[in-house]
């Protein structure tokens, strides 16, 4: 992949979306997330609703159908979903975004196994590490 994020993003926490090609760095809010995105390879989405959507295309090309209505949006273009609309597309590899979802659940963050099994708890006392590491460090 291009690596088009600089550091201080590509230093936030992996993404979990369960979609070949794609990586993901999470920011996390009280009430709703921005994931930057690139992908490798091309994606087709199937129809699907949540929260509400903003995006903001930083390279490549996608082809969104938001409520039956396509159109093919490229670098500098901005998209809206609203809340329960169905939409569905085609991410072209070489894509990348920046998009905001008015939901805080939307995503999960990856579980790094090699981060979690060297981070203790901050000012825990252990005498088992069996329970004393956690994801989130």
């Amino acid at each position: 992949m291009s690596q088009i994020f600089p550091k201080p993003i590509a230093d936030l926490p992996e993404a979990d979306i369960p979609i070949n090609g794609i990586k993901a760095f999470l920011s996390q809010g009280l009430n709703h997330q921005i994931i930057f995105m690139e992908f490798s390879e091309d994606v087709d989405l199937s129809e699907h609703s949540h929260e509400s959507q903003w995006g903001i295309v930083l390279e490549g090309k996608i082809d969104l159908i938001i409520d039956g209505v396509k159109n093919t949006f490229v670098k500098g273009d901005r998209y809206f979903i609203p809340k329960d609309v169905r939409h569905s597309g085609k991410i072209y590899a070489g894509y990348a975004d920046m998009t905001f979802f008015n939901q805080a659940d939307r995503y999960k963050e990856k579980i790094n196994k090699a981060r979690t099994a060297n981070t203790a708890l901050p000012n825990t006392t252990c005498p088992d590490t069996s329970g004393c590491f956690f994801a989130n460090p």
